[in-house]
């Protein structure tokens, strides 16, 4: 365990129903779900909407607890009481909406919220917040209102009040899916930076293929239950597997899926613009 920053066992849950067990029962979310998540990684979580994704991750911040199993936050067990403090000091979490976690009328105040609460030392917080701000580029907007602000710069903010709690792990659940093109760009480099750079685990939760192509691992959640965990690669070659279950693969994917099923020589294992340019030479060259 001591390499697990996450560690689900056997977890089951399911939302309040009517008190009969029968209609409970039928209301069931996660289904036996166990997952090991290292320190340290990327892992990119996927699922169509009602999969139960969203309340796995939400199991990882304790912001729900299971109805049967356990899950561990860096060995904290989230089902004690005593251990929520630390758990949400260690996994920050960021998600879909930054205007339902923005709180301050002014950018700094913002990210200094968080560290306030815990107590932190008004130095401590300045330090926090400054070196926050700058690792999701925003120091220049500091005193700025986060009105005046792009979605994509909110959700930078955001992200940077959960940065300045300097926690061990980020779990973010579909944090780019009311940006523009641009701004999801901007906040993926951020995740990306954050991940490989400063060591921090992060967990995403997106319905974008190209970006769960960039994590280390891709865990395929549907009906409640991990039916596909592995490499990007591996995971998106099984086109026909994601389609049944209403999801999409990368568009190079699928276009190496489609030329191989007509007979081209060319890997399924394609996940990017470069890989697949590279193989369409080679294809074109040899004929």
């Amino acid at each position: 365990m001591a390499n697990n920053m996450i560690q689900a066992k056997n977890l089951i849950f399911s939302y309040p129903a009517d008190s009969e067990p029968e209609k409970k029962q039928n209301n069931l979310i996660l289904k036996n779900i166990s997952l090991e998540i290292k320190k340290g990684s990327f892992t990119a979580i996927l699922g169509h909407n009602g999969s139960g994704k969203s309340t796995l991750a939400k199991h990882m911040n304790a912001i729900l607890i299971a109805d049967e199993g356990k899950l561990f936050v860096d060995g904290l067990d989230s089902s004690q009481e005593e251990n929520l403090f630390a758990i949400r000091q260690k996994a920050g979490m960021v998600f879909q909406n930054p205007d339902n976690q923005i709180v301050a009328t002014i950018v700094e105040e913002d990210v200094a919220f968080a560290p306030e609460n815990l107590g932190v030392p008004p130095e401590e917080i300045r330090k926090r917040v400054d070196n926050a701000l700058k690792a999701v580029k925003m120091y220049e907007y500091r005193n700025h209102a986060p009105t005046q602000l792009s979605g994509g710069q909110k959700q930078r903010v955001a992200i940077a009040g959960v940065i300045a709690m300097q926690p061990d792990c980020i779990i973010l659940d579909e944090p780019t899916a009311m940006l523009d093109p641009q701004g999801r760009q901007e906040v993926m480099e951020i995740i990306l930076k954050l991940n490989q750079e400063q060591k921090i685990t992060v967990i995403l939760i997106t319905h974008y293929m190209e970006e769960a192509a960039l994590a280390e691992r891709v865990v395929v959640i549907d009906n409640g239950q991990i039916i596909l965990d592995d490499s990007p690669k591996k995971v998106f070659s099984q086109v026909d597997k994601m389609k049944k279950i209403g999801l999409d693969v990368p568009q190079v994917t699928e276009l190496a899926w489609e030329l191989n099923k007509a007979g081209y020589a060319i890997s399924t294992e394609i996940i990017t613009e470069q890989e697949c340019l590279t193989a369409l030479e080679k294809l074109l060259l040899e004929r």
